[in-house]
Formats: C-alpha cells, structure tokens, sequence
C-alpha cells in the first residue's frame, strides 16, 4: 500500500509580510525553518520510509524538503526538481501586499482573483519586469508554456502531467513519494486525487509545514488521508 505525503512549504518571507508571491523566488522566514523541521519530526515518529522526492524550482519549497528529509534521516533519496510543482503563478499582483490590493480593488475581487476556481489574475507580459520568461530556470521551456498569470484550473493542468508520467507509476510500484510544495499546486493535486469539485476546492485549504499522507489501494483510490501535527 504506497503513501503519497504532500507537504506545504514552510512560512515563507512574504507569507509573513502577507504579499501575493507566486513564482517569486522568496525565501523561508524563521518560522518557516522550525516549521518544516517539525514536518521532518512528525514523519519520523510515523516512521515513513520514502522512495522518491518531488518539488518545485522554488526554493522555499526546495529548502522545506532538504530539512523535513534532514529531519527524518532520508536526506539522500533520490529527488527531482520541476517547475509543474511552482506555486500559482498570480501574474501582475506578484509582489503585492494582499490588504493594500483589496482596498484598490475591492475584498470581494481580490478573493475571487485568490479563491476563484477558473478566473485569472491580471496577466504579465513577456516583456514586463518579474516575467518568469526572464528567468534562467525557465530558459529550456517552450515560452508559450511560461504563465503570465494562472488560476487554479490552469495550475491543475501543468500538474496533471507530473503527476500521470511520474508520480502515480511509482505509486502503484509500491513506491512511497514525498512532494514538497506550494499552497495551490498541492491543492490541484489534491483536487485531482480525490475528485473534488470546483466549487469545494475553493474550501480546501494546506497549512504551512503539515504532512498530508495519503494510503493507496493498487488502483490510487484513497484508502485513507492523514494530517500530521506539527505544533
């Protein structure tokens, strides 16, 4: 029965300063860091032995697997980096303090741009300062993959593939797999999972640094989903 455990990020430095982030690559705060160790901590008392490691090309996500692995001795399984995993890419609010753009825009926009199952945000151009096509890390992908600005729906979609050619195989090898990301790529993958509807995924919500195991049967049906306490 192979276990599938998402984990959040930990605290980023704009989580904490309450900016939309998105493909910005910012860092973990301190709380972040005790965050992800305690996720570390956790599965090591659960004393899940991992197979294979996902995450982003984000370093908060990246750092949160490095020290939760740290945490539980399994620093040396084999890991793979991919930008399917990014965060939501939130397009022009990037950078943006989330409380000054609701009072520019009205709360009521702001949660449907944040929350809204298939509305985007407003968009970037290639050409406009914070473009991910600017981006050395992006530089081998086809540049009309490169989101100017994504919904979930569209973030669902980049991830789908990860998921069908890599992730489910080797679950149903038997294989255990930690993915280490970011709030709204793990909401699609959850989405995904377990067939959530668009309108329920709006409710669906990831903690920084919480474990989610997942138990599979031989056909990736949920047999069971477990949050693991980390305070």
């Amino acid at each position: 029965m192979a276990k599938l455990v998402l984990i959040r990020h930990g605290q980023s430095e704009w989580n904490l300063s309450n900016q939309f982030t998105g493909w910005v690559d910012v860092d973990l705060s301190e709380k972040g860091v005790e965050q992800a160790k305690a996720a570390g901590r956790a599965l090591k008392e659960h004393g899940i032995q991992f197979d294979y490691a996902y995450t982003s090309v984000l370093k908060r996500a990246i750092k949160t697997l490095h020290i939760a692995l740290e945490e539980c001795d399994q620093l040396w399984i084999p890991e793979f980096k991919t930008w399917r995993l990014n965060e939501r890419h939130y397009g022009a609010l990037q950078g943006l303090n989330k409380k000054k753009t609701a009072e520019k825009y009205g709360a009521e926009q702001v949660h449907i741009w944040r929350r809204s199952y298939d509305v985007l945000p407003p968009l970037l151009k290639a050409t406009d300062e914070g473009s991910a096509a600017k981006d050395r890390r992006y530089a081998n992908l086809d540049p009309r993959t490169i989101p100017g600005g994504e919904n979930l729906k569209v973030t669902l979609e980049r991830v789908i593939p990860l998921w069908q050619d890599q992730i489910a195989p080797k679950l149903l090898d038997g294989k255990n797999v930690v993915i280490a990301a970011h709030g709204n790529s793990l909401r699609a993958l959850s989405k995904y999972i377990e067939n959530i509807s668009d309108a329920d995924i709006m409710n669906l919500e990831m903690a920084t640094g919480q474990p989610v195991v997942y138990d599979f049967d031989d056909k990736l049906n949920v047999l069971n989903k477990e949050k693991y306490d980390i305070d």
